[in-house]
């Protein structure tokens, strides 16, 4: 188990440690495989890093990219400029998702509490996701409590479905294992997660790397200028997340005033066409009227 004090020096160490640091993880999770790995590439800054910094070491690691139709189409056409790609492809549309569970709205644990606050015949469960359990954990926030009334479904299942039911099905045919750029930094699941299973975990039932756990989002831009690694023009348009377009997971956390703007008001200026289609068609228009939250 690594420490908070731990992670804190590690996240304080210069980029050329880090760089050296990951690629030992890497060298690591590679050979104790023999090769039978590839990078998690979704077409943002860090997987596209991490993805440089595998090829440096290894040239011929394969990448994956799942084309769930949700990404911007700046980053699938970068995603095309790297050779040995797999582009995989979901069995369901966001649009049948949605009809068939939900939203995904507020974040993926909340959305997760409400889904089963709405849906499960267990008395148990409603009383911990309505009070929490003994410890006071695994409840609706107070401020999300209404969201159990809105006049729409809300899951927590559409990353499940669209992006790790395909790669689980890709592991499964190809027997590799992932590389995946996730930093501890991002969130606060993600540095529980680093500080139980350190860069790689080699004793989970779906053992993954991820060698730049350590690295914070300024070393990723020190890295991309120190190497001139090239990166999707997205992030010269505004954009500071790269991820599906239409989730609205942490979009009410965005600032929204004369100065700055969500993702959603980015959208109408830079994509309107597909602002048209998920605030008028998807109708997440009404969701983010719901929660409060300016698209306009």
């Amino acid at each position: 188990m690594i420490t908070n004090d731990e992670l804190k020096r590690r996240q304080s160490l210069p980029i050329f440690e880090k760089i050296r640091w990951s690629k030992e993880r890497i060298w690591d999770f590679y050979t104790h495989f023999d090769g039978a790995v590839y990078v998690s590439l979704s077409g943002g800054k860090d997987s596209t890093v991490l993805l440089h910094i595998v090829r440096s070491v290894f040239p011929y690691t394969p990448a994956v990219f799942v084309d769930t139709g949700l990404e911007y189409p700046e980053i699938r056409s970068f995603v095309r400029t790297h050779e040995n790609v797999t582009w995989l492809k979901p069995r369901m549309s966001f649009t049948k998702v949605i009809e068939k569970y939900g939203y995904p709205v507020i974040s993926k644990e909340q959305a997760q509490y409400i889904c089963e606050y709405r849906t499960t015949k267990s008395e148990k469960l409603k009383n911990i996701r309505w009070n929490g359990n003994k410890y006071g954990q695994g409840k609706i926030s107070e401020k999300w409590k209404y969201l159990t009334e809105a006049p729409f479904k809300i899951s927590h299942k559409c990353c499940d479905i669209m992006k790790k039911n395909p790669i689980r099905k890709y592991e499964k045919e190809s027997g590799r294992f992932a590389l995946i750029g996730t930093m501890a930094s991002e969130s606060r699941i993600r540095m529980v997660y680093y500080l139980k299973n350190g860069c790689n975990a080699f004793e989970l039932n779906r053992p993954r790397s991820m060698p730049i756990s350590i690295w914070t989002e300024k070393d990723i831009w020190e890295y991309i200028k120190l190497f001139d690694v090239p990166y999707s023009k997205i992030y010269d348009m505004g954009c500071d997340r790269t991820g599906c377009m239409f989730c609205m997971f942490g979009v009410h956390l965005e600032q929204s005033d004369l100065f700055s703007k969500n993702r959603f008001q980015r959208m109408k200026e830079t994509h309107p066409k597909q602002w048209d289609y998920c605030i008028n068609k998807l109708g997440l228009g009404k969701v983010l009227d719901y929660i409060n939250v300016s698209y306009s």
